[in-house]
């Protein structure tokens, strides 16, 4: 059953009636009805591309310019003319930046990642710039780079990503969200305490998703059925704490604790195994590289323009199989 116009208001564990109960409670906008039930397993599965993260910039309460976050924009007409700095480096601000290029007086890209004098001007462009991250902002609308740069800017345009957010979800803490590391999950899905009553899909960032999510739905949803076994609460947290440490040792932020990159594959072909699956395809694995390679290399053209028809033809060969 799928109860549309129905916001979820609280989940918590339910545990007057029984060992892995939830209660749900629920209301349904139009008729204002408000449900109070009992259900065996929640899968929580609400996204993370709705809360914005904004960057702490020392100054900006008191910076005089416009600020706003790249989940508003929508067209480059407001930015004509302007002097435009985009905090991130990745796909928001690489799309945006050129975007705006096209009508805006200057635009400026400050990265955290970028060493701290980088001041490169774009190929192609004599009004798009990148730089190290931003120091400080001023009342006289000026932004100071880490590079010694001063700049006077109308408008700080944070692409920063998005934050998880489980606003409904009560668990009494055993549950966070600590500088966007959601945990402690087993596996970017199941909570030990919890396991397997609650659990989530689509935590990791930086993957191709859809193939990822479903394998993710096939293991929980053999988990549930008592087909697939979960290691102890013991062994699986055992098993996240080691993780968390290794990120540790290799100076990877608390914040990118799920981003995966190319490991996704190593992951997908885990829940694979799990879930008695054939391993993720060699020729999706060679296109998703290659593309990263293509967008580094031709930012402007890479979604329009391909060399790897012979990937495209070994994917058209898979897909024939499930007509």
């Amino acid at each position: 059953m799928v109860r549309f116009e129905t916001e979820v208001v609280k989940v918590s564990p339910a545990a007057e009636e029984g060992i892995g109960k939830w209660r749900i409670e629920s209301t349904e906008k139009e008729k204002k009805v408000r449900r109070d039930e009992i259900y065996d397993a929640v899968v929580v599965c609400n996204g993370h591309y709705v809360e914005p993260r904004h960057a702490e910039i020392p100054g900006l309460s008191s910076w005089p310019g416009k600020e706003m976050h790249s989940h508003n924009y929508r067209i480059p007409e407001p930015f004509r003319d302007k002097v435009v700095v985009l905090i991130g480096n990745s796909s928001s601000a690489e799309d945006i930046s050129r975007d705006i290029a096209r009508v805006a007086k200057e635009v400026h890209v400050a990265c955290r990642s970028n060493p701290a004098d980088t001041f490169i001007k774009q190929t192609g462009y004599n009004n798009l710039w990148t730089h190290s991250m931003i120091e400080s902002v001023h009342e006289d609308g000026s932004v100071v780079y880490q590079n010694g740069k001063t700049i006077s800017v109308d408008i700080i345009m944070h692409c920063t990503g998005y934050k998880y957010h489980f606003p409904f979800l009560d668990t009494n803490g055993i549950v966070t969200v600590d500088d966007n590391r959601v945990g402690p999950l087993y596996k970017d899905v199941f909570p030990p305490a919890f396991a397997p009553s609650l659990s989530f899909i689509g935590i990791p960032w930086q993957v191709l998703p859809f193939p990822m999510f479903e394998l993710q739905s096939k293991w929980i949803a053999g988990v549930l059925s008592g087909r697939i076994p979960l290691p102890s609460k013991e062994d699986m947290m055992i098993e996240i704490k080691t993780f968390y440490s290794t990120l540790e040792v290799q100076g990877i932020p608390k914040r990118y604790t799920h981003r995966m990159g190319n490991t996704q594959f190593e992951y997908d072909n885990w829940l694979a195994s799990q879930c008695g699956c054939s391993e993720t395809e060699e020729w999706r694995k060679e296109m998703c590289l290659a593309n990263g390679v293509r967008k580094e290399a031709h930012p402007e053209t890479y979604r329009d323009e391909w060399d790897d028809h012979h990937l495209v033809s070994e994917a058209y060969q898979d897909f024939s199989l499930y007509s």
